[in-house]
């Protein structure tokens, strides 16, 4: 009797694993050094592949009328993340225009991109105001999230959200535009190339 040898095909392990994107979202009005350096934070910490800058349109939260043209914060998170390849930019929401709404925006990412698994990366104090999110329960069907710890903000919360520790830089969008409308220097707070186009594009005067 002849036994006939069974040819065992190789495991496909590659074609399914799913790759672990960051996403992290906000007005960027304007991007600086403290979302480059949480975002960088977050990815090593994470071992995510990539972490995707996200500006909106419209934040829902926000007055819009404190925000400058989406043109110019995407043009300036483009200047900023030029020279990191793990950093790249999610246009969806400002091509959708209008309010942007996180679990809209995820919906379409997923179907678009099956195969990533996202990190939806937010402050720790933006972690109290989840229960107020739209769809936020359904939200964490599509995502998971990461809270950057803050001093002085409680790490309690009824959702799955996954902590990380980031050293404190204390800057902030706030202070970057009122400096700017001082005439003070914001060298060292944001890129050189963003500081650039700030002052070629007398923004924030």
């Amino acid at each position: 009797m002849h036994s006939e040898k069974v040819q065992t095909l190789p495991k496909l392990k590659s074609l399914n694993k799913r790759k672990k994107i960051g996403i992290i979202g906000g007005t960027f009005n304007p991007i600086h050094n403290g979302h480059l350096f949480i975002a960088d934070q977050v990815r090593s910490q994470l071992g995510l592949e990539k972490v995707y800058f996200m500006p909106d349109f419209i934040p829902p939260h926000v007055d819009h009328k404190d925000a400058i043209d989406a043109d110019d914060r995407v043009n300036m998170v483009n200047l900023a993340i030029n020279d990191n390849d793990k950093f790249d930019i999610e246009m969806l929401e400002i091509i959708n225009r209008g309010k942007s709404y996180t679990y809209n925006t995820m919906v379409v990412l997923k179907r678009r991109h099956p195969d990533y698994e996202y990190y939806f990366i937010i402050g720790g104090d933006m972690v109290e105001y989840l229960p107020k999110w739209y769809r936020v329960d359904d939200l964490f069907k599509l995502t998971h999230f990461v809270g950057v710890r803050r001093e002085n903000y409680p790490m309690s919360t009824n959702y799955p959200v996954i902590w990380v520790d980031v050293a404190k830089l204390d800057i902030s969008s706030t202070l970057i535009r009122k400096l700017v409308s001082n005439h003070q220097s914001i060298r060292y707070l944001v890129p050189d190339a963003v500081l650039k186009y700030i002052k070629e594009h007398h923004l924030y005067e």
